[in-house]
């Protein structure tokens, strides 16, 4: 087994995601790109300097505008809105695999008395009129349903019926996400934006335990490193510890996989077996390592499992949005801050829309960071990059 340092496995997690060094990916094409390399981004609503998913492109894609992923969720259609590691955007290339997974939707909405028939209703309706929300879709009342994508198993009770069918039909891939309004989504049939070739196409694996080892590498090549422990890398995969365990020893012995040890790391990490040139190259010192400054969005592929970036990086990050006010350590929507090849801080930051202006209102620097000039000049390219995202003229430190 390859034995590399912590700072090789720093350098080849950042080289394989884009942040270190010149930009790998650049404008609509490379938010594409970088997308299918790390097959599926998380989406979350909150957006208080850009949602997650911006904010994750922002960080790897020269010149990247929220308009470009607009465009490729909805003019393009490269890519979907749907659920994988929680709420997600990933390639329409990979909607064939997601087949089991809208079978098993359909099959639960079919288990609530009210859903079948509303789901006519809804599909007429949509047929003849076009993209509807939950408040234009003219079905009332509520019905008893939940969703299958987020269910807890206690939960009982009803909900809007607009509302649970239009989500159904969704997580069922009869629908689409056709546009969002703020946070409002606006839903259209997929048979109008999907090829019925697409739409029909079989289902690549044919069984669970081949998705699931599908979802596992499809996950490892979207951090760049994973080990088999139990980590949030793995939200969204139905499966317990036996199973992945399993899922790993079948890459690894297909050669799909590669493993590698990290000193002072108890537990293997293991790599795709595409990447071994990259991981050869960072052994060769044969990369690029100008040090670019980048924010990192609170979901970032990069921090799915924190307890890696704790092992590999001495950087502990937590996401304080749904901590009460008086036990948060930092501050409600905090960035991570890289700077080459390390975590040197994090920064809160916010867009004041009415005014056009990015309010900084906090930077804290990890201890032993020297705050050179050349560290704040990178961080003002960071923070005016940051205001363009979010349309604002100007920017404003009040710390």
């Amino acid at each position: 087994m390859m034995t590399i340092t912590k700072e090789q496995a720093r350098r080849f997690m950042l080289s394989k995601q884009g942040l270190l060094g010149k930009h790998r990916f650049a404008g609509k094409d490379g938010a594409y790109r970088y997308v299918r390399q790390a097959g599926c981004i998380q989406y979350d609503p909150v957006d208080v300097c850009g949602k997650n998913a911006e904010l994750t492109l922002q960080s790897r894609v020269k010149g990247f505008s929220k308009q470009m992923l607009a465009d490729l969720l909805y003019q393009d259609r490269l890519l979907v809105d749907y659920s994988d590691k929680e709420l997600s955007i990933w390639p329409r290339e990979d909607w064939p695999y997601f087949a089991g997974y809208r079978e098993r939707s359909k099959a639960h909405g079919a288990s609530f008395p009210d859903i079948p028939e509303l789901e006519e209703q809804a599909i007429a309706y949509i047929r003849e009129n076009g993209p509807v929300s939950s408040d234009s879709l003219p079905i009332e009342g509520k019905v008893f349903w939940h969703s299958s994508m987020h269910w807890s198993g206690n939960w009982h009770g009803q909900s809007p019926a607009a509302r649970s069918v239009l989500e159904q039909l969704y997580t069922d891939g009869v629908l689409l996400i056709h546009h969002k309004s703020g946070s409002r989504k606006f839903y259209d049939l997929a048979d109008r934006y999907f090829s019925p070739a697409l739409l029909n196409a079989p289902n690549p694996c044919p069984d669970a335990a081949s998705f699931r080892q599908w979802r596992v590498k499809r996950r490892i090549g979207a951090v760049g490193l994973l080990w088999d422990r139990r980590s949030d890398a793995w939200l969204g995969i139905d499966m317990n510890t036996d199973e992945r365990e399993q899922a790993f020893d079948t890459l690894l012995h297909a050669g799909e996989i590669l493993p590698v040890l990290a000193e002072g790391i108890r537990s293997p990490l293991y790599l795709l077996s595409e990447d071994q040139p990259l991981m050869e190259a960072v052994l060769a010192d044969d990369i690029d390592r100008k040090p670019r400054l980048e924010f990192l969005a609170p979901l970032d592929p990069m921090l799915w499992d924190r307890k890696l970036i704790e092992a590999v990086w001495g950087y502990q990050y937590s996401w304080e949005i749904y901590t009460p006010a008086e036990k948060r350590k930092y501050g409600y929507y905090v960035l991570p801050m890289l700077y080459g090849d390390q975590f040197v801080g994090r920064i809160e930051a916010a867009a004041d829309r009415k005014a056009g202006a990015l309010m900084v209102r906090n930077v804290w620097y990890e201890s032993g960071v020297r705050q050179t000039k050349k560290l704040a000049h990178a961080l003002d390219g960071a923070v005016g990059r940051l205001a363009k995202l979010n349309h604002c003229g100007q920017t404003a430190y009040r710390i």
